[in-house]
């Protein structure tokens, strides 16, 4: 097993209660990410292209076997006006939010949150038609 496939063991729920403090390699676009600039604690996702890495069952457990890659898929508003962005595994399919965070790249953002508008899911004619019935 190489270096980068070890990963540190710790006791269950570990993440839940202490930061994620160290930086970490992209694994899709090759960028070095650093915690800081994040505005917490948690950094889970990469701030140029907002994947992420499947390693969590529950939020900070790292219980997932998986080790997918999480791509954006789509973004939400929470309570209080604050942005989350919806992942889904590539691997094995599951979904699962995470906050946005202070330096995350804002025009991929709006493209994730505009995507819906860009192509709808029916061509725009329809529109037209279905608003002269």
């Amino acid at each position: 097993m190489n270096r980068e496939n070890k990963r540190i063991q710790y006791e269950k729920g570990y993440y839940k209660t202490h930061p994620c403090n160290k930086p970490f390699v992209c694994k899709v676009c090759g960028r070095n990410v650093s915690p800081d600039g994040a505005g917490s604690g948690h950094r889970n996702h990469c701030p140029n292209c907002l994947h992420s890495l499947h390693l969590d069952t529950e939020p900070g457990d790292r219980a997932a076997d998986c080790g997918g890659i999480m791509e954006p898929v789509a973004v939400w508003v929470r309570k209080g006006g604050e942005w989350a962005i919806i992942h889904r595994c590539r691997r094995c399919g599951a979904l699962s939010s995470n906050r946005v965070a202070a330096d995350d790249n804002p025009f991929k953002l709006m493209s994730i949150a505009m995507k819906p508008i860009a192509q709808p899911p029916f061509p725009p004619e329809y529109m037209e038609k279905m608003s002269g019935l």
